[in-house]
């Protein structure tokens, strides 16, 4: 077994494979629940039990294995040391505390009780159970089926396709997701090059230009996997409880909640996808003779 030097990183590819994981990323995102306290340690963790969004951050570690692809490699180049430096960097305790840390310092109190008075109800807790089930559940397998269901509901004109719109536009307010996930893209792949990982062909500048040429394109694939993530994820619930659903989504309070919540979610994972890139770099690659 010998060390090879990093490999070169082909910029075609590393854009390709940005846009997956943008895609992967946000649409994790569609599924989020979301609150907590500015005071209360304690608090603020049993709320983020409640509503399952510590199951929304314990996923991003899934998100890891997607990461030597990035790079235009794969996770064997890594050895054997790989799974356990990926888990050690993706530690969901670590991972809980930062969010933590963040959310008892900034979210008040009234919005934590405007938003634990939804997400303790019987339909807020069903809706909590699907949306940690799906945040788990096979990536392949939510995207054949959900992209069926959706495909079923818009052939019917079902009025649930435009609810699922309006959960979107609610969760992200201020469409944040896409300008974040440049950020945690940007900071990756520069990362993994200082790491001596891998060699790029372009700079920051030109891997920003490269992301924003996708974006009208990416725009339009998340809303799709967006649509069909929600189509599979609440399939089980009425017309009425889904109206009642967005229309919590859609209070300014709950609103401000989420915006919060998604900026906490991108923060813990850039930190951690810049970490992992650090790491990679104590690993050099090898291959088999």
């Amino acid at each position: 077994m010998q060390k090879t030097s990093a490999r070169m990183a082909p910029i075609d590819y590393i854009k390709n494979r940005l846009f997956l994981l943008a895609l992967s990323v946000l649409t994790c995102l569609f599924a989020l629940v979301s609150a907590a306290q500015a005071a209360d340690r304690a608090k603020v963790e049993a709320f983020l039990k409640v509503t399952g969004f510590d199951v929304a951050i314990d996923s991003i570690a899934l998100s890891a294995t997607s990461a030597p692809d990035l790079l235009g490699m794969n996770q064997g180049d890594f050895g054997a040391q790989w799974t356990a430096m990926a888990e050690d960097v993706f530690d969901t305790d670590f991972m809980q505390n930062r969010a933590l840390d963040i959310l008892e310092a900034t979210l008040e109190d009234d919005l934590l009780a405007h938003a634990a008075a939804f997400y303790a109800s019987d339909l807020g807790q069903r809706l909590v159970d699907v949306e940690n089930s799906s945040h788990m559940a096979d990536d392949e397998e939510k995207d054949l089926v959900g992209n069926a269901m959706l495909a079923d509901l818009e052939a019917n004109d079902d009025p649930r396709v435009d609810l699922f719109r309006r959960m979107s536009v609610a969760i992200d307010p201020n469409d944040i997701g896409p300008k974040a996930m440049t950020e945690i893209q940007v900071r990756f792949i520069l990362a993994a090059s200082y790491a001596g990982v891998i060699e790029l062909r372009t700079d920051e500048d030109g891997l920003r230009a490269l992301l924003n040429e996708n974006a009208e394109e990416m725009a339009e694939a998340i809303e799709t996997s967006s649509l069909a993530n929600a189509a599979y994820t609440y399939r089980d619930f009425t017309l009425e409880e889904l109206v009642e659903y967005t229309e919590a989504l859609e209070h300014p309070d709950m609103m401000t909640v989420y915006e919060l919540m998604n900026a906490v979610h991108f923060e813990v994972m850039s930190n951690r996808f810049e970490a992992l890139a650090l790491r990679m770099g104590d690993i050099q690659p090898v291959q088999d003779l």
